[in-house]
Formats: C-alpha cells, structure tokens, sequence
C-alpha cells in the first residue's frame, strides 16, 4: 500500500466526494445541510471553488482519505484576505494525521495567495458530546493553531435538538497596509505541483 499523497480534486472525483461527505450530514451533525448533495452538486461546488481556492484530497492507491477547501468568507471584496476553510476525511481515515496534512497544505496555499485569516465554522454539542457531535473539530482545529473567536447559540436544530456553532480563526501574516492583492489560486497551482 502506498502512502498517502495530496492533490487537486478533479472532476472525475465528485462520487467520492460524495461517499466521504454524506455519512456526515445523514449520521452527524457535523454538517448541518440534511440531504446530501448529489455527486453532480459536488462537481458544481469544486468547480466554483477552483475559479480562485484550492480544493485538495488526500489519495491513497485510487481511493479518496479526504478533502479540504478554502472558500470565501462572506463574499465581499473587503473580505478578500480572509477565507473559509471546510475539510472532510472518510470516516475510517479519520485520527492517522491526514487532516493535518491536507490542512498544512491548504494553509501553504493561502499564504502564497495573500491570504491572511482563515476561519472554519464549526457545529458544536451544547454541553457534552452526543451520539451526533463532538468536540473532536474544535480540537482538532485548536492544535491546528486555530483559536476560538465566537460562538452563536442554538444556531442549528437538527436529529430534534440544537447545537451551537462556533468561529476559529488562523492568522497567516501580519495585515500591512497597503494590503498586496490575493493572488488566485489558478494563477499559482503549478508552484505547488497541482
């Protein structure tokens, strides 16, 4: 078996994507949409994420481990240097450092873009675990270098019960004025080998 290895996500991968991400909106809370998007939906969301983020997977012998993205935060230009980032591995790859990896790499990415903050918004269980959410995305996150900017209060009602949701944030480089503009992602892809 080969080691893991990280790269785009293509077109062709959509059905994995797919087969990563809906055990987590049908079995968790994790996400907060309820139907999981079709494989064509999927293809959709990478192909507009790509126009100006990367949008990596983990691959191992043909098999998709993960992905992760970066996306818009907000939408307005003068959030330009800021961004989303989402991230998903396959229930059986989880807790082998491959979130890590995918996240390292989307963080070198966004340097190189001029991207200055990443934020992830997370659901979180109101009080202990439950069978449907953890603190496991938070924990992670915080030993990514994430720390906790805000929480908003039964934000999501879900399996008959609500959850909060909370905001990390990563800073990347120091904010100088004047802000040098983000570079998009297609424009610096080959610098990565992607």
């Amino acid at each position: 078996m080969s080691e893991p290895h990280i790269r785009l996500a293509l077109p062709q991968d959509a059905r994995q994507l797919r087969e990563i991400y809906a055990p987590y909106v049908e079995r968790t809370a994790i996400s907060f949409e309820t139907v999981p998007p079709t494989a064509t939906a999927m293809l959709r969301r990478r192909d507009e994420i790509v126009k100006r983020y990367p949008y990596l997977v983990a691959e191992q012998d043909g098999a998709l481990l993960g992905y992760a993205y970066a996306h818009p935060f907000v939408g307005r230009a003068a959030y330009d240097w800021s961004a989303e980032v989402t991230i998903y591995l396959r229930m059986d790859a989880r807790h082998k450092g491959i979130g890590g990896r995918l996240y390292r790499t989307l963080e070198d990415i966004a340097r190189a873009q001029g991207i200055l903050n990443l934020n992830a918004c997370i659901g979180v269980p109101k009080g202990a675990d439950d069978e449907y959410l953890t603190h496991n995305s938070v924990d992670f996150h915080a030993h990514m270098g994430y720390a906790p900017v805000g929480t908003f209060h039964d934000s999501g009602y879900k399996f008959g019960r609500w959850y909060d949701m909370v905001w990390m944030e990563k800073m990347l480089g120091e904010h100088k004025t004047p802000a040098a503009p983000i570079r998009p992602f297609p424009e610096i892809r080959k610098d990565f080998g992607l």
